[in-house]
């Protein structure tokens, strides 16, 4: 027989995860139950220990009630402790076993003062890339390099050309890394140069963000050659090198630059029925994890994402989060000039507009196009 840990004391101290669970209400009240056994003890419910365990430390029904037909709304709440207060433990008691289970998806998380402050979140956040940049309201106006197979050399050509045209944030494309076509410390050091010679040429701040994803043990030895190189933030993807990964650079006063988030490998997480939302991994989690901008594919674009779910992450980065900073959502990925007016009635100011494709389409001068789509949102 298993003895309880008595001689510890558990404050009740709690933090809760919406879920929506899809089904008939037995079906969805069980696998509720399942939830609050599964992703805290994983031990059979009828063995669980008296005391601690039961009491605390096993999840909580809070509420239970009907969404819509055959989907109910399902908070549930845990105890802090169970989360250890780190990132990666916080993510298996949110959604570790039960994310291979079907018919479940995690909406939201409420988390309560102790936990937060388990974390710094963002280093910058709005405000603070604004005054990195000196733009203190308008919208901001980003591009990536592309495509992947182009020269160090060309890649910097074309952020030369954009940084003249004004475009505020000139970005690797998430898949240029250190190809031989374009080995890392040569493109990072090439385009950073090309950005600051168009800045003194035109008194402008744009900033050059190379893709820092890779291996864990080359993450902050790339991280560090940015900043050593001139990079003015960093884009990764926390799909390939995990949320904490984030969080460790962001951390890091030694790094000190702004973060973008990439969504390279999280696409399953919220395309399906199950999962969890938008406003939670996009939203929610990037904030929690440190970055300073979140990257997703914009509505009416070519990939499947609603205006409905944009809007639901834009909100998830800046809905209440005690300490944790507001910050940018970054829709990209389809953007036109006569798409520009309804993102800006939906998304306002506070967003990075990430301009593609757009650009080259537009016409053969690169600097031109620039202005052009700078000029739309320079209100």
């Amino acid at each position: 027989m298993i003895k309880d840990n008595a001689a510890f004391d558990m404050k009740e101290d709690r933090f809760k995860v919406t879920y929506l669970i899809d089904g008939e209400e037995a079906e969805a009240r069980a696998r509720a139950w399942d939830i609050c056994v599964e992703q805290t003890v994983e031990f059979p419910e009828e063995l669980v220990p008296e005391g601690i365990i039961r009491d605390h430390v096993l999840g909580r029904i809070e509420v239970f009630g009907q969404q819509e037909p055959q989907c109910w709304r399902v908070v549930i709440s845990y105890h802090v402790d169970t989360t250890a207060f780190e990132l990666t433990q916080l993510l298996n008691v949110v959604f570790g076993n039960i994310s291979i289970k079907p018919k479940i998806r995690v909406e939201r998380l409420e988390l309560c003062p102790s936990l937060l402050a388990a974390f710094k979140g963002p280093r910058f956040g709005r405000q603070g890339i604004r005054q990195r940049l000196g733009i203190p309201s308008r919208p901001i106006l980003a591009t990536a390099l592309k495509p992947m197979g182009l020269s160090s050399q060309a890649l910097a050509d074309l952020a030369y050309q954009f940084a003249l045209g004004g475009i505020d944030i000139i970005k690797d494309d998430h898949g240029i890394s250190d190809q031989r076509f374009s080995p890392f410390e040569e493109r990072a050091a090439l385009c950073a140069e090309a950005v600051s010679k168009a800045n003194r040429q035109t008194g402008l701040n744009c900033i050059y963000v190379p893709n820092i994803t890779a291996p864990y043990d080359k993450l902050f030895e790339r991280a560090k050659q940015a900043r050593s190189l001139g990079a003015g933030g960093l884009l990764i993807s926390p799909g390939l090198v995990g949320l904490d990964a984030i969080r460790t650079i962001a951390d890091s006063d030694e790094i000190d630059l702004p973060i973008m988030s990439h969504p390279a490998f999280q696409g399953s997480f919220v395309t399906g029925s199950y999962g969890m939302s938008h406003y939670a991994l996009f939203g929610q989690l990037a904030r929690l994890a440190g970055a300073d901008a979140t990257i997703y594919p914009n509505y009416g674009g070519r990939f499947s994402f609603s205006k409905e779910e944009c809007k639901q992450i834009a909100a998830g980065t800046s809905d209440e989060m005690g300490h944790i900073k507001p910050i940018f959502p970054s829709p990209g990925g389809g953007m036109t000039g006569d798409k520009v007016p309804d993102m800006l009635e939906t998304y306002g100011k506070d967003v990075i507009f990430l301009v593609g494709g757009g650009l080259f389409k537009q016409g053969p001068d690169l600097v031109e196009n620039s202005k052009y789509f700078r000029n739309m949102i320079d209100i």
